[in-house]
């Protein structure tokens, strides 16, 4: 099986045609958290990979707040997964940001409060450093294949502010956050990329700007557009252009670094419990599932 999941945000269920190549198979995962979304085997240039599209299949069906994330990140393990690109389209903060733009972000301020944020409920593990918050080694490949790629304008480093949603931010909480260091703000990167870290994943995340953040420039309220007006008009097509463009940059970058031995902290960051004997080799020993949960 392939080790590399493309983990598709929004606009996921709306690549053009061949973006991803060919789908092989399709299948949901079971694990203690319920059902994984559709896991498709793809393969392009005869390059192998999997995919995974976290709001939906043919629409945005599920808000950020109710997809399941630990079902979907089980999954990935439970296949093999080793690495997880993961795409998401927030609002910019930073003024140097504008709707169109590709950024790969370096850090993260989690300010969700309703979601289940570990696997390891009610267990004495998962005290888990999180530096660096996303996988280094990933993020080389990505920023080279950005570089060679036609995509736009390319940010490397940023910080990335998850909110809970589904609603937007306040004017107010744009401030906040632009005061804590953020530079974008979306609701889809937490708690995804602590889980990876909770079960070995490397995990490395693509942003593209979908509109600015409320109150970062000022935008009437047009009724019925989307975002209500935060993405001015005319720049649409620029948005639709940096979404797909990530598939081919993220396909590049794990295809680079296809066969390579992980050496990163990703790899290794249950080992103090492996060392301690709490945890054994199957990551489905370590897994503290929701009670009544079927195995």
């Amino acid at each position: 099986m392939p080790r590399v999941l493309l983990l598709g945000g929004s606009g996921a269920y709306a690549l053009p045609a061949g973006a991803l190549g060919e789908r092989l198979s399709s299948r949901r995962v079971r694990t203690p958290y319920g059902l994984s979304n559709p896991v498709h085997l793809c393969e392009k240039a005869g390059f192998r990979f999997l995919f995974l599209s976290r709001h939906g299949e043919k629409g945005y069906g599920k808000t950020a707040p109710y997809v399941n994330y630990r079902a979907n990140i089980y999954a990935a393990k439970s296949l093999g997964v080793t690495r997880i690109v993961s795409w998401t389209g927030p609002g910019a903060i930073a003024r140097k940001l504008r709707p169109g733009d590709l950024v790969l972000p370096d850090d993260l301020l989690d300010f969700t409060r309703n979601r289940p944020s570990t696997f390891y409920e009610g267990k004495g593990i998962g005290f888990l450093r999180q530096f660096p918050v996303f996988c280094e080694r990933l993020r080389a490949a990505l920023r080279s294949s950005a570089k060679r790629s036609e995509a736009g304008r390319v940010h490397f480093g940023g910080t990335y502010a998850c909110t809970e949603g589904p609603r937007l931010e306040t004017p107010a909480e744009v401030r906040f956050l632009a005061r804590a260091g953020a530079d974008l703000v979306g609701m889809t990167l937490c708690p995804e990329a602590f889980l990876a870290r909770e079960l070995e994943i490397c995990y490395a995340p693509v942003a593209y700007v979908t509109n600015y953040a409320e109150g970062v420039r000022k935008m009437p309220y047009r009724p019925g557009a989307l975002f209500e007006g935060m993405l001015p008009p005319g720049e649409a097509e620029a948005v639709e252009a940096a979404k797909n463009a990530i598939p081919g940059i993220a396909i590049a970058a794990a295809r680079a670094g296809e066969g390579e031995e992980r050496d990163c902290p990703c790899a290794v960051s249950m080992e103090r419990y492996r060392k301690r004997g709490d945890i054994g080799p199957d990551f489905r020993g370590w897994i503290a599932g929701p009670k009544g949960a079927r195995r």
